[in-house]
Parts: C-alpha cells; sequence; structure tokens
C-alpha cells in the first residue's frame, strides 16, 4: 500500500486527494517524499509504543486499553514524583513543575497597570459583591491583579467581560504592552466554590487570559485517574497558546489597526474559508471533527495552530520524564501526530497514539462512558504534513503568523 493511500485511511481521505495534493505542493516548493516520510515514520513510531507497552496482537479496543493503562500507570508515577517539588499542595507543586518545565521564552503583553485603569472605569460589580468590597480601588488594595483578572472570568457574565474589554481595548496601542513572562497563579482557597462551577462546566479546571499572560489553576481536586495528567498536559499547552498569541500581537503591534486585530483575535473572530485552491491549505483553530464529523473541511489540507501547542506542551512533558528512571512518560514523545488502523471483528477503527486523545479516553473509561477519541491527532497528523512541506516547525510558526488573518497558507 502506498504512503498516500496508508495516511489517506488515517485521515479519512481518498488518496488521489492527497496524491493531487502532494504534485502541487512539490510543484511549487521542490519537496518530494514528504508523504512517504510521514507514513514511515508513522509506521516506526507505531511499532516501537506497541512493543512497548507489550500490546501483542489485537484489534483496536485491546491497542486502545493497552494505551490506556499506560496513561493509568504512569499518571501513578508522576503524582509520586511531583511530591519531591515545592508547594503546600498538589496544585501548587503541578504548578512549580510546570513553569519549570514549559520551554517558553517572554512575551508580549498588556501591562498589568492598564487592567487596573480599566477595572477603575468600569468596576465589576459582581467580584466586588462577592468579595465585599465596595470600590475597585478596595479590591486592589487586597487582592492580588492576577487573582482579580482570573477570577472576572468565572464571575462576571459574558456580556459584561465583552462590554467592558471590547470598549476598554478600541484604544489599545503598543505603549500599553511590555515584555514578561508568562505567568502560572494557582488560585486561593476563597474561589473554591465559584472554581467548582467553572471545573463542572469546562470539564477542567484550567483557563487563561491571553493578553495578560496569564494561565490560572483552580484547586479543584478530581479524583478520577487521567484527570490529574490531563490538566498538568493542559497547563504546558496553555504555555505554548500563550507564546504564540504574544508573537501575533507583537507582529500586529506596529500596524496602524492594531487594536481591531487585537480584540479580533481575543474574540477569536478569524476567517473560516469553505474552500481551497492549488497549493492552498486552511487555517482552522478548532477541532471541526469534535463539532461536526461530517463538516467537509475535513476532507481539506489544513493547518491547526492548536496541533502545534498541544505538540510542544507534550515534547516539554517527554522531556522532562527522560530525567528519572522512575517515570516513563517518555513515552509519548512526538506522538501527536501518530496513529494507525486496527482491525475487530471485521471493522477498522483509527486509534490514535496522541497524549491527550489517550487520557481523555481514560478519563471517559473511568466514568463509564468507554468513548475513545482521535481528533486531537488526525489535526496533528495534517499539520504534520504541513510542517514537513514548509520546511519545519519554525517555517511553518512563521507562515501561520503571517497567515493568521487571512484563514490560508499559500505554499
Amino acid at each position: 500500500m502506498n504512503a498516500s493511500k496508508i495516511l489517506g485511511n488515517i485521515l479519512n481521505v481518498s488518496s488521489e486527494r492527497l496524491d493531487t495534493l502532494d504534485f502541487e505542493v512539490r510543484k511549487k516548493t521542490s519537496r518530494r517524499g514528504v508523504l512517504e516520510d510521514v507514513a514511515n515514520l508513522n509506521a516506526q513510531r507505531t511499532r516501537s509504543v506497541l512493543q512497548k507497552i507489550n500490546s501483542g496482537s489485537g484489534g483496536a479496543g485491546h491497542v486502545r486499553g493497552c494505551l490506556r493503562r499506560a496513561i493509568y500507570s504512569h499518571e501513578k508515577q508522576f503524582l509520586s514524583l511531583i511530591e519531591k517539588f515545592p508547594g503546600e499542595t498538589e496544585f501548587e507543586k503541578a504548578a512549580h513543575l510546570a513553569r519549570k518545565v514549559a520551554r517558553v521564552g517572554k512575551g508580549f503583553f498588556l501591562k498589568k497597570e492598564k487592567a487596573r485603569e480599566i477595572l477603575e472605569a468600569h468596576p465589576p460589580e459582581a467580584l466586588l459583591k462577592f468579595l465585599g468590597y465596595t470600590s475597585t480601588k478596595e479590591l486592589f488594595l487586597h487582592e492580588d491583579i492576577d487573582e482579580v483578572l482570573s477570577a472576572l472570568r468565572f464571575i462576571e457574565s459574558n456580556e459584561w467581560m465583552h462590554r467592558t474589554f471590547d470598549v476598554a481595548y478600541k484604544d489599545i496601542t503598543s505603549n500599553d504592552f511590555e515584555e514578561r513572562p508568562v505567568e502560572l497563579k494557582v488560585m486561593g482557597a476563597k474561589w473554591m466554590d465559584i472554581g467548582k462551577k467553572f471545573a463542572e462546566k469546562k470539564h477542567h479546571n484550567v483557563s487563561h487570559l491571553k493578553e495578560f499572560g496569564v494561565i490560572f489553576l483552580n484547586p479543584i481536586k478530581m479524583d478520577i485517574p487521567g484527570k490529574f495528567m490531563r490538566d498538568f498536559a493542559l497547563l504546558l499547552h496553555y504555555f505554548h497558546e500563550i507564546e504564540f498569541y504574544s508573537n501575533l500581537f507583537r507582529s500586529y503591534s506596529t500596524r496602524p489597526d492594531f487594536s481591531a486585530k487585537f480584540i479580533s483575535l481575543l474574540r477569536g473572530d478569524v476567517p473560516e474559508p469553505s474552500d481551497v485552491g492549488p497549493g492552498e491549505w486552511l487555517i482552522v483553530q478548532r477541532y471541526l471533527w469534535k463539532e461536526n464529523p461530517n463538516d467537509e473541511r475535513l476532507l481539506l489540507p489544513r493547518v491547526n495552530p492548536e496541533s502545534l501547542h498541544w505538540a510542544r506542551g507534550e515534547r516539554d512533558f517527554a522531556r522532562f520524564a527522560l530525567e528519572y528512571d522512575d517515570f516513563d512518560g517518555e513515552l509519548w514523545h512526538d506522538l501527536d501526530w501518530v496513529g494507525e488502523i486496527f482491525e475487530e471483528e471485521g471493522v477498522k477503527e483509527v486509534v490514535s497514539f496522541d497524549l491527550e486523545d489517550t487520557v481523555m479516553s481514560l478519563v471517559s473509561f473511568m466514568e463509564g462512558k468507554e468513548e475513545s477519541f482521535s481528533y486531537h491527532q488526525r489535526e496533528a497528523m495534517w499539520t504534520k504534513i504541513f510542517s514537513e512541506y514548509a520546511g519545519g516547525e519554525a517555517e511553518m510558526e512563521r507562515l501561520l503568523i503571517e497567515n493568521f488573518d487571512k484563514g490560508k497558507i499559500v505554499l
């Protein structure tokens, strides 16, 4: 079976479509053998992992079970390992470790003084009432600015958030920004009750504020195997997502329409073309299959920035694991895009080897739902193919940033 057929089966597109894509891209880039290289490396990675998890032979269900058991074992190792790190709680230890592990540089973020200025002009009434303060001035005398900004996400209404910040950001300039590190904040005990509501709604206890470069962690214990490792991986993902958006902010900061572009980025107002021409790739920021398995764009070549953030976060995780003999998490290195077809009772299914898909499958299994996931892997495989055509990850990121507001990249 040739490479386009192998990859087409995993991506659920025709081999003819991939052959046509390869022909068009080769005419413009002269890069040959990309599909063959990706298919061969995918097969190598698959064989290596199956051997390491002692899967033997079996169908899709058997392989997924072996992958879930690996996650279960690795999470126990991980929880034991983080006890060695500073912090009074499991969450503080995880936050300390995430800061240590995530390989990101300084970002281009709004100054904290700007945040105070906005909230003084538009007092967050629900937050003030919750904390028992009568004014924003009193609020800032007693509260940490990062916690305040984070708490807005789950106390104030979406209408208030848009009304306040959309107006405030209309006059934003590059002078309102500064270079500083990404910050990770563990929320205090006072936020526990409303943090639970956030976690129940989002199904995780981590979120972020891109424009301020802040990630926040609600210390809500979720005693289901897989959830702690899932949320730690999400922490690492957010470090890279925030860094990526910081690069976008920086790249737009010299443009006369900077404030409009900035607001558009935060709202997610990005173009979503529904078709491509020869040599064109969609930039898709969502998981289309998760929203609609029949979305026609699933048949089109695309690159997903989310896949880049996950790849980097999972790479950080695996690289850290290599430092410890009693933690086998390095298994998940460079598996975000790897998937394979397995047959069971005459039915062929794609099994994802991605860390996030697998840990989500474990959580689902432990909750009695037994759902399987592969949408992270499929997006990541498309992104991997694009990266190889583009000439590597750094060049792919450059093209993403340059073309982000167009919704397409032409190779």
